[in-house]
C-alpha cells in the first residue's frame, strides 16, 4: 500500500464518521487516489462536497459502497450539465435506437419493439426497405428532385433542370421513357445482368455506356440510375449515389428525439452546457490505433513508450484496435496478453486516473461470428486488464462515442479491400482513392454498403450501422494506407495499420476538430 495515501485515507475515515459513514478500507483507498492530486485545502473542499452528494443520495446502510462514491464523484465532474448529460460516453451498437420513417407525417418515428439476434424472416427484407426509405425521403428534398418553385421575373429556361423521381412500377408499366430516374438496390438477380430494385419490383439495367459518378459502385449499394427505358431494359447514361445530406438538415426530421443513443433522453448536440465545455477543453484529445497486435513484443515495447508519453497529458481516451494476436487458434492465449497491455500501465498513474482504454475488437478476435454488429471481448479474457486499468471499457464493433456535442463512429474493418473487390467500375482517379471512399459511405448513409455475402449483418441492428444524421467523425480502423477526408461537414478517418505504418496513430482534438498524425520513433531516449 502506498504509505503517502495513510494520512488521507485517515483523514477520510475520520470526516466520513462525523457525517455518520462507514468506509472500508478498499473505498477510502480508491477516494485517496482521486483526492491525491490536490492540494490539502482543496482535499478537504473535495470531501465536504462528496459527503454531502451522498447524504443526499440517501443511502440504506451507513457503509459507503464504491459505486455510491462513484456516482457522487460523476455528478461532481458534471456539474453546470442537465440530467442525462455526459461529457463522455461509449455506446454500444446493441444500444443505439432504431427510428422509422413515417411517410404521412414526414417524420422518423422511434422504433420500440424488441430487437434479437436471431429475429424473424420478415427482417431480412424489412431493415433493407427501411435503409431506402432513409435514403428516398432525402432524395427527394435535394434540390434536383424537389417540385420547382417558379420565382417572379425568372423564366422557367432560367431555372435549374429539375428531375422526376421513377419508381419501378412506373418503368414496367410502359414500353419506353425518355430521360427516367430511378432510385433502387444494385443487384444481379441473373449472371452477369444487373438491375435497379426497390419495394415495387425490379428494372434491368444496361451499363454498357454508362458514366459512373465518383465512388464505389458495388452490389449490395443503393443508385441513382438515369437514363432511356425501352422495353423492359434501362439504358444508362448516368449512375450516382444518392445525395448526401448535411446533419443539421437531417435532425429536423428527428425532432428533439436522442437518434445517437446514450442515457440521455433528447439529443446532446444542442446541450449548451456540453458546447461551452468542448469550446473551453482546448487540451482535451482522443487517441485511435487500429492493428494492435498484443502478441508482438514490438508492439508491446511502444505501447509502454505511448501510455509513458501520455502519462503527463493524458487524453480523454485511446481507442485500441484489433485484431490484438496474429494467431487465433487459442482464444485464451488473447487473456495473457490484455493482462500484459494492463501490466505496461504500470507506473502511469494519471493515465490509468483520467483516460478511458477502449477495445474495439476486429473480425479475427474472439468469440463472436464474423458478422456486423460485433459483441465485444468477454470480460472474462480481459478481467485482468480491467483490474489494472479500471476505466478500461470493451466496445462493439462498431461502435459510438460521444464527446460533449460531438458525434464519432469507430469501426474496425478492412473495408477499402472489400470495395476495390466488389466494385462494377474501379475509380479512374486512383490518386483520390480516399475521396472515392469516403463519399460512398457518405452518400449511402452506411458503414458496410455492401452486398451481404461480402459483409453479413444482424437484421435486426442494421441501424448502428447507419450514417445518418451524419456523425461529426467517422474513424475506420483500416489496413490500408492511412487518410482523412472531410465531406459535408462529416470527417473520414483511416488510422491505418499500426504495425505496418511503422508504429503510426491519430489524435484528434474536439476543440478544433483536427487531426494530427502522430508517431513513435525507433529510439526514445
Amino acid at each position: 500500500m502506498d504509505v503517502d495515501l495513510l494520512p488521507l485515507r485517515k483523514r477520510i475515515t475520520n470526516t466520513f464518521k462525523l457525517c455518520g459513514f462507514l468506509i472500508r478500507s478498499e473505498n477510502s483507498s480508491y477516494l485517496a487516489e482521486q483526492l491525491l492530486p490536490f492540494d490539502a485545502a482543496e482535499r478537504d473542499k473535495w470531501l465536504t462536497v462528496i459527503t454531502e452528494n451522498l447524504q443526499s443520495q440517501k443511502l440504506l446502510t451507513p457503509h459507503v459502497e464504491r459505486a455510491a462514491l462513484e456516482k457522487a464523484i460523476n455528478e461532481l465532474n458534471r456539474v453546470g450539465l442537465d440530467e442525462g448529460e455526459t461529457v463522455f460516453a461509449l455506446i454500444d451498437a446493441f444500444t443505439v435506437p432504431r427510428f422509422r420513417y413515417n411517410q404521412r407525417v414526414k417524420k422518423f418515428e422511434l422504433d420500440t419493439q424488441p430487437r434479437q439476434l436471431l429475429t424473424a424472416p420478415r427482417m431480412k427484407s424489412d431493415y433493407m426497405q427501411q435503409r431506402y426509405a432513409m435514403l428516398l425521403q432525402k432524395t427527394l428534398r435535394h434540390d434536383l428532385f424537389a417540385p420547382a418553385v417558379i420565382q417572379d421575373g425568372v423564366g422557367a429556361e432560367a431555372q435549374a433542370k429539375k428531375f422526376k423521381l421513377q419508381f419501378a412500377e412506373n418503368l414496367l408499366a410502359t414500353s419506353a421513357m425518355k430521360e427516367a430516374v430511378v432510385l433502387g438496390l444494385l443487384t444481379q438477380l441473373k449472371e452477369g445482368k444487373f438491375y435497379v430494385e426497390d419495394p415495387t419490383g425490379c428494372v434491368q439495367l444496361d451499363l454498357t455506356g454508362a458514366r459512373f459518378h465518383a465512388g464505389f459502385f458495388c452490389e449490395g449499394c443503393f443508385v441513382l440510375a438515369e437514363g432511356n427505358y425501352n422495353n423492359g431494359v434501362l439504358k444508362v447514361d448516368g449512375l450516382g449515389f444518392p445525395p448526401a445530406e448535411p446533419a443539421n438538415s437531417s435532425r429536423a426530421f428527428f425532432g428533439t428525439a436522442n437518434t445517437w443513443g446514450g442515457e440521455s433522453a433528447k439529443l446532446l448536440k444542442y446541450s449548451a452546457g456540453l458546447q461551452e465545455l468542448e469550446r473551453t477543453n482546448t487540451e482535451t484529445t482522443i487517441v485511435f490505433l487500429s492493428d494492435v497486435r498484443l502478441d508482438l513484443p514490438v508492439v508491446m515495447d511502444k505501447l509502454r513508450q505511448l501510455f509513458v508519453g501520455y502519462d503527463s497529458c493524458p487524453p480523454q481516451a485511446i481507442v485500441l484496435m484489433g485484431p490484438f494476436t496474429t494467431s487465433t487458434r487459442n482464444h485464451h492465449e488473447l487473456r495473457h496478453h490484455l493482462d500484459a497491455l494492463g501490466g505496461l500501465a504500470a507506473g502511469c498513474e494519471q493515465l490509468r486516473k483520467q483516460t478511458d482504454l477502449i477495445l474495439v475488437p476486429s473480425s479475427e478476435d474472439p468469440t463472436a461470428p464474423n458478422i456486423l454488429p460485433r459483441a465485444p471481448i468477454p470480460e472474462c479474457l480481459a478481467a485482468g486488464l480491467l483490474k489494472a486499468w479500471p476505466r478500461t471499457q470493451l466496445a462493439t464493433n462498431p461502435c459510438r462515442l460521444q464527446y460533449c456535442t460531438q458525434q464519432i463512429v469507430v469501426c474496425r474493418l478492412d473495408l477499402m479491400a472489400k470495395f476495390c473487390r466488389n466494385t462494377l467500375h474501379f475509380p479512374e482517379d486512383t490518386s483520390q482513392i480516399e475521396q472515392h471512399f469516403a463519399r460512398t459511405i457518405v452518400c449511402q448513409g452506411h458503414l458496410v454498403p455492401i452486398h451481404p455475402i461480402a459483409m453479413p449483418v444482424h437484421w435486426d441492428y442494421d441501424p448502428a450501422l447507419w450514417l445518418y444524421p451524419l456523425p461529426d467523425l467517422i474513424v475506420m480502423g483500416d489496413s490500408c494506407q492511412s487518410f482523412s477526408s472531410s465531406q459535408h461537414g462529416c470527417t473520414v478517418l483511416n488510422t491505418g495499420s499500426f504495425v505496418k505504418s511503422k508504429f503510426a496513430f491519430k489524435v484528434y482534438i474536439p476543440a478544433t476538430r483536427t487531426i494530427e498524425d502522430s508517431e513513435i520513433p525507433d529510439d526514445l531516449e
